[in-house]
């Protein structure tokens, strides 16, 4: 969304509208920090500088993961191995959202979905 905003081709207006509402869970926080801290993403500053930053000037949401969310992880089926991506998809799934992604395996789960 911010490196590289015409990645979401056809959805950049529904992201840039004012009137839908933005989550970054804090799955996707954690990810970042974990392939940051291992040399694979780099960040202009570390995560715990950048992250709050970009949700500042975005307007973004912070999303916690709830117990619900981690215990929903148990009940998918199998189509995705990626932890922080199921988990992504047990949130998308229990709080009725929709999740923007460019991943082709989360069509494999029954969750409303924006595809990149």
């Amino acid at each position: 969304m911010l490196t590289e905003p015409t990645r979401l081709g056809q959805h950049l207006a529904t992201v840039q509208d004012s009137a839908n509402e933005l989550f970054l869970s804090a799955a996707s926080s954690w990810e970042i920090s974990i392939k940051y801290s291992l040399g694979r993403l780099p960040l202009p500053s570390p995560p715990a500088k950048y992250i709050p930053e970009r949700i500042r000037s975005t307007g973004v949401i912070p999303l916690p993961v709830s117990h619900s969310d981690t215990f929903a992880v148990a009940t998918l089926p199998s189509h995705h191995r990626d932890p922080f991506d199921r988990l992504l998809i047990a949130q998308t799934l229990n709080l009725e959202m929709t999740l923007l992604t460019a991943d082709p395996l989360f069509r494999n789960y029954e969750a409303s979905l924006l595809m990149v």
